[in-house]
């Protein structure tokens, strides 16, 4: 490994001030496992219907935009 070059886990932990990120390893309590389950359950809900609208807008205007460019 490079000099001064470290895993993004590690990167991270040392920079971020974010609870949670995919690359680093996720350890809890049972209890702080269903806390964090429960809190986004308590979250902003949206059907799949409306997800699909919505990501379908956002594809239809992402791709005129990128046409745009061309």
């Amino acid at each position: 490994m490079a000099v001064g070059v470290e895993e993004p886990a590690v990167s991270f932990k040392k920079t971020s001030s974010n609870r949670w990120n995919p690359n680093v390893p996720f350890t809890c309590t049972q209890e702080e496992f269903w806390e964090h389950i429960h809190e986004i359950e308590r979250g902003e809900f949206m059907t799949i219907e409306e997800a699909d609208k919505k990501f379908e807008l956002w594809e239809k205007e992402f791709l005129a935009s990128r046409m745009s460019l061309a």
